[in-house]
């Protein structure tokens, strides 16, 4: 499969934000991925583990856990965090260099990657690298932006419309979109294919059903959930801000 990026995606492509500690999201995916795991234990890399906030639910799971990110300030809040949790050189932070995880061959048992690939210069030359450092018969688990849900997670920098979050411009074709949005965005099969193209053996694919942590108003964020977002599969591709995919190496 051919890199998807073009000269205008990657003109448009912004950095991500990791998630807060304690939102909803966090927990929808931590669930999820406990249910995709093989066995507990052994060694977890996160590749874009950011400030850490994903990356902590998962510690408890593993005997070693390697955050990996590229924003300086993102790995020193997580490591603020490693000390303070007191998991000592259990945990790590490192930084990724010149595309590099700072790791050897086949160290891994586990990698994670939670919407970081539609940010990457080249997804794969990423994904190339996370098939590197996971050891034969380890476990991807890795999520992208699905295609289908009714708003851009990550915005677009639309002319005339400042408010970034406008609806359906994830369903435009994908040139319109990529022209103005400020990540990538895939449909299950693209990134299924991405996936194998990099070497890896695909398992199963789910979808994650939005979180709604968008909606500042707990009551009405709490009611529209309940009533349409309670489940954490979503059985439908507009009910999904996410797509999880579980690969072997």
């Amino acid at each position: 499969m051919k890199p998807q990026e073009t000269d205008a995606t990657l003109d448009h492509l912004a950095g991500g934000k990791p998630a807060d500690s304690g939102q909803f999201l966090l927990g929808r995916r931590l669930r999820l991925v406990r249910g995709l795991l093989p066995v507990q234990g052994g060694h977890l890399v996160d590749f874009g583990c950011g400030n850490g906030a994903q990356t902590a639910l998962l510690v408890p799971l593993f005997e070693r856990v390697t955050g990996v990110d590229v924003d300086p300030e993102f790995l020193e809040a997580f490591r603020r965090r490693i000390t303070a949790e007191g998991w000592g050189d259990r945990v790590t932070a490192v930084e990724l260099l010149d595309g590099r995880i700072p790791l050897e061959d086949g160290a891994a048992d586990v990698v994670t990657s939670f919407t970081v690939l539609e940010h990457v210069p080249d997804e794969q030359a990423a994904l190339a690298e996370i098939h590197r450092v996971l050891r034969p018969g380890g476990r991807l688990l890795i999520s992208v932006p699905n295609r289908w849900w009714i708003f851009e997670t990550h915005g677009a920098d639309l002319p005339l419309l400042p408010w970034n979050r406008v609806p359906l411009v994830s369903w435009w074709p994908k040139r319109l979109h990529d022209r103005w949005a400020r990540a990538r965005i895939y449909r299950r099969r693209e990134i299924v294919a991405l996936v194998e193209s990099a070497g890896f053996t695909v398992n199963e694919t789910l979808r994650l059903t939005a979180p709604m942590d968008m909606i500042r108003w707990g009551p009405l964020r709490d009611l529209i959930r309940s009533a349409f977002f309670g489940r954490d599969r979503a059985a439908l591709p507009f009910l999904a801000t996410e797509i999880l995919v579980s690969a072997e190496r």
